[in-house]
């Protein structure tokens, strides 16, 4: 599972013109799954990206998750995050999930950070999409790795 987080003041998704996601302050995250992500690294990313201390205090310090500012995430699927582009000119997707498996995937994350108690938006699984975001900061992480055996 790959995640690109960034810090937004602003960010919305439209599909055909029409907005489907939109979120004032927040988490703009895009989301991408392999073949072998599943339950394990949605409960990891689902509990870890709400609690992450981005957003600055009245110090000026990163020291705020978006839990804490009553912030929204804008939650985007994105299959080009496991894009190949070691050989050729042209990008290879198979590292990415198949589209059936990653909407589920996909869906079950939604849930999962729902579960969290935050508020969140979404793209639109399969569509084009154009993505407007005022990136704060800019803070831009990029979160990919092994759910852990131990979820501790």
């Amino acid at each position: 599972m790959r995640l690109v987080l960034q810090r937004v003041s602003q960010a919305e998704v439209t599909v055909s013109g029409l907005p489907v996601g939109s979120i004032e302050r927040g988490l703009l995250l895009f989301v991408g799954f392999a073949p072998q992500d599943g339950a394990a690294e949605i409960e990891h990313w689902a509990r870890r990206v709400p609690e992450l201390r981005v957003f600055e205090d009245e110090a000026g310090k990163m020291n705020l998750s978006v839990l804490q500012v009553k912030g929204k995430i804008l939650a985007v699927p994105n299959f080009t995050l496991n894009a190949d582009v070691e050989k050729g000119r042209r990008p290879s997707f198979s590292r990415a999930a198949p589209p059936a498996q990653a909407e589920a995937l996909f869906a079950q994350f939604v849930a999962a950070l729902l579960a969290q108690g935050v508020e969140v938006e979404t793209g639109e699984f399969g569509a084009h999409m154009h993505v407007a975001l005022v990136n704060d900061g800019p803070v831009t992480l990029v979160l990919e790795e092994q759910a852990r055996a131990e979820t501790g």
